[in-house]
């Protein structure tokens, strides 16, 4: 019980660090435009060895946290300031990535746990009522939040997706779909789809 404690107390102390973003086509679940020369990505943290990386259990809270990935090989800026982001499922339920304040709603008032969760609550990771700042801080630096990706580089950042209402599993079968994205003269981009399936069937080692 005390080697437990101590392994709680370490997973409340950490800091929250986003992951190194690759380009987005060398993940296993991405749309590429060729012409446009811009490449989309998703990376669900659907496992528990991945969602380490946080100090709070989004998942029982009932969100998924989707790594977005958006790589940029041209010469010009991309907008991003307009994106729409939808995860459809199999159902044909559209899910939209929740805002700050949804998610603070959520964990102040959460509603019945969706997943497994550990017997001892995590030390200091819920203030009665609130939230706690060490999460408010981690959802403000997960949150995807860039305007633009300038050219060759790569934006990067978290989408949360309220999955509390879905029958699990919630990503087989479904799809990521991205628009709004615009080019430097205004013209928005062709639509982006990424069928969750790239994700689920490739190789454990091939997943970020």
């Amino acid at each position: 019980m005390f080697v437990l404690l101590l392994c709680l107390a370490a997973m409340a102390a950490k800091e929250f660090a986003m992951p190194s973003a690759q380009p987005a086509r060398t993940y296993p679940a991405h749309d590429e435009h060729t012409q446009e020369k811009v490449t989309v990505a998703v990376d669900p943290y659907d496992l528990g060895d991945k969602a380490q990386i946080f100090s709070t259990d989004y998942r029982s809270y009932g969100y998924l946290p989707v790594f977005f990935v958006v790589t940029n090989d041209g010469d010009h800026p991309v907008s991003l300031s307009g994106f729409r982001a939808e995860l459809i499922t199999v159902g044909r339920t559209k899910l939209y990535p929740a805002t700050n304040d949804d998610l603070m709603r959520r964990m102040s008032h959460p509603a019945p746990k969706t997943g497994p969760t550990l017997p001892i609550p995590i030390p200091g990771s819920k203030v009665k009522g609130g939230v706690n700042r060490k999460t408010r801080e981690e959802i403000e630096q997960a949150q995807f939040g860039a305007r633009a990706v300038e050219p060759h580089s790569t934006a990067a950042g978290f989408l949360f997706f309220d999955i509390s209402d879905i029958a699990s599993p919630a990503l087989a079968g479904a799809n990521f779909y991205l628009s709004g994205a615009r080019d430097a003269g205004g013209t928005e981009l062709m639509y982006f789809e990424i069928p969750l399936e790239k994700y689920l069937s490739a190789p454990p080692a091939k997943r970020p």
